[in-house]
């Protein structure tokens, strides 16, 4: 009998806080720097359940990718991705190029012209990723980068 993996399942809203919070303490030692040096996780899982949009990645009833954005600020058009996590045993498999996709479709769809996000300038695999993407660093302080992708509608 062939070993066949169960494929990942992208969906958008349905984790719940448990969810998160897992996942981050899962994906906790690859940020730079080390996520729960600049934020209590449970608290910081409670914010994204309750206030992100979550772009998720689920393999085996576990979520593995994670992509939590604010698309609160429908006046100015600015969407905010606050995190950008993939479960170390899935790192390299496309998972965090397909969420991000899905959350540049979402903003569109939305009516959002440009999408923020800040990241270290330690963090090389997540600047390629987004640079792939078009985001364009906007402004440097101290090892904190903003970057930022202007949307553009296709007709």
């Amino acid at each position: 009998m062939t070993h066949s993996a169960s494929p990942v399942r992208f969906e958008t809203g349905k984790a719940d806080e448990q969810d998160i919070l897992v996942h981050l303490q899962d994906c906790d030692q690859f940020f730079v720097p080390l996520l729960s040096e600049k934020v209590n996780l449970a608290e910081y899982a409670r914010k994204l359940f309750d206030k992100a949009v979550t772009f998720e990645a689920w393999f085996e009833g576990e979520l593995v990718g994670l992509i939590a954005g604010y698309f609160n600020n429908t006046a100015d058009g600015i969407g905010f991705i606050t995190n950008v996590s993939v479960s170390p045993a899935q790192k390299g498999t496309g998972i965090a190029a397909r969420l991000m996709q899905n959350c540049i479709d979402y903003a569109l769809l939305k009516g959002f012209s440009t999408i923020s996000l800040e990241v270290s300038a330690q963090n090389v695999p997540a600047i390629q990723l987004y640079k792939k993407f078009g985001f364009t660093e906007q402004s440097r302080k101290g090892d904190s980068l903003t970057m930022n992708i202007s949307l553009e509608r296709s007709t």
